[in-house]
């Protein structure tokens, strides 16, 4: 009998692999977005390529304590440390974190880096934090509602958690018929993952052995379980998916900015 599937194992491993094959969100900001930066001239994106308003952020970040949650990569948290924040990068493949390594030496930037499942902060003392950025990754994660009651935990009080994810809706599709044939079939009932709805030799076949492997999460899960948690939500935007034939019909991206109550 195989044993079955380590999930935050197979994708340590497939985004190690991923930064190695160049995939656009492994890629380190450039030293010019990084000067612009310290200009107080930035922008950091949560779902696909749209820029996260900037009153979503404190008015000032010079010296907010900030966690980018499974968002390693160089790419969004050495924006936010040239804009003046004291940040960690907390993410489950050592190299998206070693990508901001690179930048943070490279523009001498003060970056923390820690390595570790997103259910699990206990890296990190309660109320750490002011701001936690966590863009799309919790759909490489088994089970959201630990990741809220984390973030709860380590925000302090009037602290924000800005937090991106999948509209769990595009899920339903075929996926091979939509990148082979270029056709939308619906197929899949959610909660979607491809451990349970793919059988291993169609996960092979249609994502590649590096693929991550995904879940959709439900709606109840990703929205109603920052409110179990005992956050209040503030902000909700949509946007299409970056790829893929739904843009045309629906949204692909859902982002919320939650705020941990101070009283």
């Amino acid at each position: 009998m195989l044993e079955p599937m380590d999930p935050v194992a197979h994708n340590r491993k497939a985004w190690d692999r991923q930064v190695e094959l160049g995939n656009e969100w492994t890629q380190p900001v450039s030293p010019e977005v990084v000067a612009r930066a310290r200009q107080d001239d930035w922008s950091v994106v949560l779902i696909g390529y749209e820029p996260v308003p900037r009153d979503w952020f404190p008015a000032d970040l010079r010296n907010a304590d900030v966690l980018c949650l499974a968002s390693g990569g160089g790419q969004q948290a050495p924006v936010l440390a040239a804009a003046g924040a004291r940040v960690t990068v907390f993410d489950n493949s050592g190299a998206q974190l070693a990508q901001d390594r690179t930048v943070a030496k490279r523009e001498g930037l003060s970056i923390q880096t820690v390595q570790g499942d997103m259910r699990d902060l206990s890296a990190f003392d309660d109320a750490s934090f002011d701001l936690i950025f966590h863009p799309v990754s919790n759909v490489f994660c088994p089970e959201v509602p630990p990741v809220w009651r984390e973030c709860y935990r380590v925000l302090r009080p009037g602290g924000a958690l800005l937090a991106g994810f999948m509209n769990p809706d595009i899920y339903i599709f075929d996926r091979e018929s939509e990148d082979a044939r270029g056709e939308l079939i619906v197929r899949h009932a959610l909660p979607y993952s491809d451990l349970t709805h793919l059988s291993e030799e169609e996960r092979l076949r249609v994502n590649g052995a590096a693929a991550p492997i995904e879940y959709s999460h439900t709606l109840t899960d990703q929205i109603g379980g920052q409110i179990t948690a005992g956050f209040i939500i503030k902000n909700f935007v949509e946007a299409p998916h970056h790829a893929g034939l739904t843009a045309k019909y629906m949204t692909g991206y859902i982002a919320t900015r939650a705020i941990k109550p101070s009283d």
